[in-house]
C-alpha cells in the first residue's frame, strides 16, 4: 500500500513528452555492490554507482509506461515484458546490462525506453576511435588507450578489437568527408583564397582554404588525383561554386607559384587577383645559389618584401636579380619569374599585420600539417579514398584549432582596394577601346 505523500509526489510531477528520459528522484545505491570496485580507485566506483543509476532510470522509465508493479493500471501504454542481455556504452567500450522490455498495451509492437535508447547510443563510440586515432593512437593499441573503470567492466567489455575500432574509424571518416564537401557556401563572404597540395602515399590531394570578411579561416573542399594538375585544381574550385561560393567578388589568391593553381584559380573565380608565397620564392632562389651566398640573399630578399612601397621593393628586387645574373643565371631569372605577382599586397597597400599574413601560404601549409601529423601513423595507403577520408578527418580537426587572422580589422580595406583595382583596370580597358575605335 503506498503513502499518501508518494501520491502527491506522483501527482506533482509534470508530464513527460514522449521519448524523455525519467530520472529518479531519489537513487539507493547499494554498496556492497561496489565495495570491491571501491579497492580501484575513484573512476572504478563512479562507474559502479553510474550503473545502478541506469538500472533506475531504466525502472522509471518502465514505471512510466506501465505503472507501479503488481497493480492493475487501466490506463497503462505497455505491459512488463520480462527482460533481455542489452549492452550500453562506457568509456569508449560497449559493457552487457539486462534490458527491460515494455510490450505496447494496444498489441502494437514493443515500447522503448528512452533512458535505454540514450544510453546505449554507438554515436560516441565513433567520435572516441576518431579523436584517438587522430592524436596518434593505433586500432591495436586503443584499449590501452581507455581511462580504467574496474576489472570488472574491462573483463565483460566489448567492441574493442582492432578490428571493431577500425570500423568505426572509418565510418566516422566517412562521415567528416561528406560533412566537408556537403556544406552549403552561401552565407560565405570570402576575401582570400589558399589551395594547395598534399601528398598521401602515391595519392594527391589538393585542399582549399578560404579567409571570411571577419577574419576566419575555413577549410573548404579537397580532391585526390595522382598530381597537381589543373583539371584537379579546376575542379576542386567549382565544386566551391556550386555549392553556393560567390565567385564573382574580388578575391586575393595566395598560391605557392605551380602554374597549375594559378591558371585554375583564374578559370573559375571572376576577378582573382594572385598573390605569390613570398617563402617560396626565396626558398626557389636559394635553392639555386652556393651555399656561402644563399643567406645574403634571403636577407635582401627579406628587406625587399618589407619595403614600404611596391615601386621600391621592385627595385631592390632588380637590383639583386642583376648581380646575380652575372655569376649565377639561373637564380637571377628564378627571382624576375613573377616578381611582379609575389608584391601584389605591396600594391594593394595592405597593412603589415594583415601582409604578415597574406605575403605566404602559411595558413594552409599549417592545415596541411596537421593533417600529416594525425595520420603519421599510417604505414599503407590502401586507395584515393582512405587518402580522402584522412585528410578531410584533419581538415576539420585544424578547423576546431584555428583562430582568426592577424589584422583581421584591416579585411574590409582589403577588399575595397580589390574592388579598386579591378574597377581601374575596367576604365584603363573601355578608354583603350574608346580611343581604337575613334
Amino acid at each position: 500500500m503506498s503513502n499518501t505523500y508518494q501520491k502527491d509526489r506522483r501527482r506533482a510531477q509534470p508530464d513527460r513528452q514522449p521519448g524523455e528520459v525519467a530520472v529518479p528522484e531519489q537513487v539507493i545505491v547499494s554498496m556492497a555492490e561496489i565495495a570491491e570496485s571501491a579497492k580501484e580507485g575513484l573512476l572504478a566506483l563512479a562507474v559502479g554507482t553510474g550503473l545502478q543509476v541506469m538500472a533506475a532510470m531504466f525502472g522509471e522509465d518502465g514505471e512510466r509506461l506501465c505503472g507501479p508493479a503488481g497493480k492493475h493500471n487501466a490506463g497503462r501504454a505497455g505491459y512488463r515484458h520480462g527482460s533481455e542481455a542489452g549492452s550500453v556504452t562506457l568509456g569508449g567500450r560497449r559493457v552487457a546490462v539486462p534490458r527491460p522490455r515494455v510490450r505496447a498495451a494496444d498489441g502494437s509492437g514493443e515500447l522503448h525506453l528512452p533512458s535505454y535508447d540514450l544510453f546505449s547510443s554507438t554515436e560516441v563510440l565513433g567520435q572516441l576511435a576518431l579523436e584517438k586515432m587522430l592524436a596518434g593512437l593505433s586500432s591495436r593499441r586503443y584499449r590501452a588507450g581507455l581511462e580504467p573503470a574496474g576489472q570488472a567492466i574491462e573483463e565483460a567489455a566489448v567492441a574493442t578489437s582492432k578490428s571493431a575500432v577500425s570500423r568505426r574509424f572509418v565510418a566516422a571518416t566517412e562521415t567528416a568527408l561528406a560533412k566537408l564537401m556537403s556544406r552549403r557556401l552561401d552565407d560565405l563572404d570570402l576575401v582570400a583564397f589558399m589551395t594547395d597540395g598534399v601528398h598521401f602515399g602515391e595519392h594527391t590531394c589538393v585542399v582549399a582554404l578560404g579567409i571570411d570578411i571577419d577574419g576566419a579561416k575555413h577549410p573548404l573542399a579537397i580532391e585526390e588525383g595522382s598530381t597537381e594538375n589543373a583539371t584537379l585544381v579546376t575542379d576542386l574550385i567549382t565544386g566551391l561554386r556550386d555549392r553556393g561560393l560567390d565567385v564573382t567578388k574580388p578575391i586575393l589568391a595566395v598560391l605557392d607559384g605551380a602554374k597549375a593553381l594559378s591558371r585554375a584559380v583564374k578559370d573559375v573565380f571572376d576577378k582573382p587577383l594572385i598573390q605569390r608565397c613570398q617563402q617560396h620564392k626565396i626558398k626557389n632562389v636559394r635553392d639555386k645559389l652556393p651555399e656561402r651566398l644563399r643567406t645574403v640573399t634571403e636577407r635582401r630578399m627579406r628587406q625587399a618584401y618589407h619595403a614600404e612601397s611596391a615601386l621600391k621593393a621592385e627595385g631592390l628586387l632588380e637590383q639583386l636579380a642583376r648581380e646575380l645574373g652575372k655569376t649565377h643565371p639561373g637564380a637571377a631569372a628564378s627571382l624576375r619569374e613573377g616578381m611582379a605577382e609575389t608584391l601584389t599586397i605591396l600594391h594593394l597597400g595592405v597593412p603589415p599585420t594583415l601582409a604578415r599574413t597574406l605575403r605566404s601560404t602559411n595558413p594552409i601549409e599549417s592545415m596541411i600539417e596537421i593533417c600529416r601529423e594525425h595520420s603519421k601513423n599510417v604505414k599503407r595507403w590502401r586507395d584515393g579514398t582512405m587518402a580522402l577520408r584522412w585528410c578531410a578527418a584533419g581538415m576539420l580537426e585544424a578547423g576546431h584549432q584555428f583562430r582568426r587572422v592577424n589584422g583581421r580589422l584591416h579585411l574590409p580595406k582589403l577588399r575595397a582596394a580589390l574592388e579598386g583595382h579591378f574597377s581601374k583596370n575596367v576604365s584603363a580597358v573601355c578608354q583603350d577601346e574608346i580611343e581604337n575605335a575613334a
